[in-house]
């Protein structure tokens, strides 16, 4: 099935409706740098280009992204995590600060680098990226201390976002915890998944792997690929594959150009095409999209209405440089 219209009416009613909830993020933050410049001539020393550099901003990124994104489209949030007691942790929770989100759940522990992904860009294209980065796994004392954090913010939140980029917050302990918790308390629960940690992620409300991520979590070959996602027979095997196995309430895959599919138990898929004018930058639209699905469903939204608002987000800020984020004008411009 194709996706149904969402007007604009109801769109700015979700997101008034946003203003009211409040939405707790969990995982993996960081620090993106980007470090911009120009390029006129290749390197005598190597065959690679020289960037002369003209400025350097940074962002919050990974879970922080998420957590900045919500923020911008007016929902209250509070973030948790761990970051290193260095500089990088320092420039973080300032910014954190600067844009109004709740950072008391941002553990220190002085044994882990606070990750940074170092981007440099010349003429809007990216040329390289750095990171620096602990990811080993979190150890059962600061994992313990910022479920303590948790707890007690916990009481009042609409939703809660999980995000595991692979750095090491997000493991078995704290994802059964968590689950626990929303569970006893009937809040919605949201997953940015990372296969490459074989964690248990069952019985969540939302799921929302891209298209390489729901093969792998699926643990098939993605061989074939058809430009109608729901002709796309391994895609469909796929998401029947993990609603089934996983059981998430809801099934989100997003499928870049393609847009993105939505899907449920004992329903046919809802296929919804990207809105995207120009793709600029890919980076963080993963962010976009579980923010603003979530957000939009603790606003009292249909799995439908989530989905469409999250494309139209994604197609935003894909159209713009860096981790980037939208707003409500913008967002209801849009439509």
């Amino acid at each position: 099935m194709s996706a149904k219209k969402l007007s604009t009416s109801r769109a700015r009613q979700i997101l008034s409706a946003a203003r009211a909830t409040r939405v707790l993020v969990v995982g993996d933050v960081m620090l993106d740098q980007f470090i911009w410049g120009g390029v006129s001539r290749i390197s005598p020393e190597a065959p690679v280009p020289v960037v002369d550099f003209s400025r350097e901003s940074f962002m919050p990124g990974g879970a922080a992204n998420v957590a900045r994104n919500l923020v911008s489209l007016q929902t209250p949030t509070e973030l948790f995590g761990a970051i290193g007691n260095d500089d990088a942790a320092r420039k973080l929770l300032k910014l954190l600060g600067e844009q109004n989100i709740g950072c008391t759940g941002l553990v220190k522990n002085s044994a882990r680098h606070t990750s940074v992904k170092t981007r440099i860009v010349a003429h809007q294209q990216q040329v390289v990226r750095i990171d620096r980065e602990t990811r080993g796994a979190l150890d059962p004392r600061t994992t313990a201390k910022l479920l303590t954090e948790f707890k007690t913010k916990l009481a009042g939140a609409d939703a809660v976002i999980v995000g595991d980029y692979g750095k090491g917050v997000v493991t078995q302990p704290l994802l059964d915890e968590i689950k626990s918790l929303c569970r006893e308390r009937g809040v919605w629960l949201s997953l940015d998944p990372k296969p490459v940690h074989h964690l248990n992620l069952s019985n969540f409300s939302l799921i929302t792997p891209n298209r390489k991520e729901a093969f792998e979590l699926a643990d098939l070959p993605d061989e074939t690929k058809s430009a109608n996602p729901l002709a796309d027979k391994n895609l469909m095997l796929v998401a029947e594959r993990l609603l089934n196995e996983l059981r998430p309430a809801l099934l989100l895959i997003t499928l870049g150009e393609l847009g993105m599919l939505l899907c449920q138990r004992g329903q046919k898929p809802f296929h919804i095409p990207t809105v995207a004018q120009e793709v600029f930058d890919v980076s963080g639209a993963g962010d976009t999209v579980i923010a603003s699905f979530t957000l939009a469903i603790a606003a009292g939204a249909s799995p439908m209405e989530a989905a469409i608002l999250s494309n139209h987000a994604a197609g935003i800020v894909v159209g713009k440089v860096g981790t980037a984020t939208t707003n409500p004008e913008e967002l209801l411009k849009s439509f």
